[in-house]
């Protein structure tokens, strides 16, 4: 691993950095903000996964995440959207290929060679964090549009390794969407059935979540029919399912929206990261 770059950000440390993946084949950029905090102890995380056409550097320099992460002392992470380089497949399309990894593990050529963005980010980056960070093992995971679709898909998966979610916009019924079924079928195969683990609608109705879930949706998305968010919210209340389904009104798709309720997510994950950090009672 190899340090990018590295400036002073409200007290602490927004760095980036680079590093050969072996889930993905190619080196892979990543950026990492250490609130003042973290000088003196280990502090939770909260993970942040970007949209299409996105790279680490788009939350990082336009979400506004730092000032809120330094209040609460959580660190945050920005991985990439999909593996880069010259010898990465890559397709015309802004929607398919770099830039729009979906945090899938493909299985079909030629994606499959280096398109492994769910282990990547469930895994191989974890671990490099964990490893090379001062952190603690408390992590809460949000994310916008496609990114919002990795967070929920991520931990509704896996909620032993995430204590807190949310999501700006998510994808949020893919399988449904042109929005998902264009690259799951080129990412996965036209076997649907092999979809629904990477569909946060489908995954809510089967599994729940072990706690409670904060959504924020601009109503004013020039997107709005791509995401369905109407297809999550209908499963939050069939389940009963804790959490906050919020529809916030002159907003759209865009890092304005993103930005405006950047602190209240950091807010949401901090108070959650922190009593899973100090325990019960």
């Amino acid at each position: 691993m190899k340090v990018v770059s590295e400036n002073r950000c409200f007290g602490g440390a927004q760095t980036v950095c680079a590093h050969r993946s072996d889930s993905c084949g190619t080196e892979m950029t990543f950026a990492i903000y250490l609130p003042p905090q973290a000088e003196s102890a280990r502090v939770p995380v909260l993970w942040y996964l970007s949209g299409l056409t996105c790279t680490h550097e788009n939350a990082m320099t336009k979400g506004g995440f730092q000032a809120h992460a330094a209040r609460h002392g959580v660190a945050l992470v920005f991985p990439d959207t999909s593996p880069r380089g010259a010898g990465v497949a890559d397709d015309q399309a802004y929607d398919l290929g770099q830039g729009a990894g979906f945090y899938v593990n493909a299985t079909r050529d030629p994606w499959r060679a280096n398109y492994q963005m769910y282990d990547y980010v469930l895994s191989e980056l974890r671990g490099i964090v964990t490893d090379n960070f001062p952190v603690i093992d408390r992590h809460g995971i949000t994310g916008h549009s496609m990114g919002g679709h990795g967070a929920l898909t991520l931990a509704l998966r896996n909620p032993e390794l995430f204590d807190s979610v949310s999501a700006f916009a998510p994808i949020a019924n893919p399988t449904r969407s042109d929005w998902g079924r264009k690259q799951l079928s080129e990412y996965l195969g036209d076997d649907e059935s092999t979809w629904s683990c990477h569909d946060s609608s489908i995954l809510l109705e089967e599994h729940g979540w072990k706690g409670d879930i904060l959504i924020d949706q601009g109503a004013d998305d020039q997107f709005f029919d791509l995401l369905r968010p109407e297809a999550l919210a209908q499963v939050m209340a069939r389940r009963r399912q804790s959490g906050l389904f919020r529809m916030q009104a002159g907003y759209d798709h865009s890092y304005y929206f993103v930005s405006t309720f950047a602190g209240e997510h950091v807010d949401w994950h901090a108070t959650r990261l922190n009593k899973a950090t100090s325990g019960p009672g």
